[in-house]
């Protein structure tokens, strides 16, 4: 597959989120994406702008459910920590992007389900049904141009490198079935430099670079969505007078 280059992810983020806001029903549909390095915390973010959110329905769409299936020899290679998952060619962007669109339009779709353990697809591929808001997270989720075009508002979760290792060795070893050695082996060969190639460089697209969470953050980060996908004024200055403050500026860190 095509690595897309910075400028063309760039000119894909200037231009404006394709289809309307509203499914062909007239409910309100938007999408959020949320971008990082490997163990950041997006999982986290994305929950606590849900709570924040308070509408009925939203669904969250994880990127690690669309690796591409591997063949028997990059099956070997991954179970020898010799396979580079965080590339963009480990991940299916053309089924992503057409999942995403189908939900965009209110559309109940069928999702992958990937085995972390057996580095494959797990036959029974989970029902996603149409809701108000989308929330994207991935690595890469801002690594495609037809990706980014479907996403109304993009958050690139920055946290220190030396906290996501140790966030990356908990998880693997405890969740993943993975030794300590093939973890660190795995981060500096792969994970590592991949952030620093594709994942990083993104930043640039986002709306809004958050460096902490909390309640107030995450409701700052819901009045932003509103401002981006232009709600009713007073939905607006309903979580205005919440959290005290105006529209925020595009491109907020905290």
């Amino acid at each position: 597959g095509r690595v897309e280059s910075v400028a063309a992810i760039l000119e894909a983020h200037h231009a404006p989120p394709s289809g309307s806001i509203y499914t062909e029903e007239g409910l309100l549909m938007c999408s959020v994406g949320l971008c990082g390095g490997s163990a950041s915390g997006k999982t986290t973010v994305a929950n606590k702008i849900i709570e924040a959110l308070d509408v009925p329905w939203v669904v969250l769409l994880s990127m690690d459910s669309f690796y591409k299936v591997l063949s028997k020899e990059e099956q070997e290679l991954a179970s020898k920590n010799e396979y580079n998952f965080d590339h963009p060619d480990a991940f299916d962007f053309e089924l992503l992007v057409t999942i995403l669109r189908k939900l965009k339009k209110g559309k109940s779709i069928k999702v992958p389900v990937y085995d972390f353990t057996s580095h494959s697809r797990r036959k029974e591929w989970k029902t996603v049904y149409g809701a108000n808001v989308v929330i994207f997270e991935g690595i890469l989720a801002f690594a495609n141009k037809e990706l980014l075009k479907l996403l109304d508002m993009k958050v690139f979760v920055d946290t220190d490198s030396d906290i996501r290792l140790v966030r990356r060795l908990k998880r693997d070893i405890s969740e993943r079935g993975r030794d300590i050695a093939g973890v660190i082996k795995q981060y500096n060969k792969y994970v590592k430099p991949a952030f620093e190639q594709y994942i990083e460089p993104t930043v640039q697209v986002a709306d809004i670079v958050r460096l902490q969470l909390t309640p107030r953050t995450a409701r700052c980060d819901v009045l932003l969505l509103m401002c981006r996908i232009r709600l009713p004024a007073e939905s607006d200055s309903r979580f205005a007078d919440r959290i005290g403050t105006t529209s925020p500026a595009v491109q907020l860190r905290e």
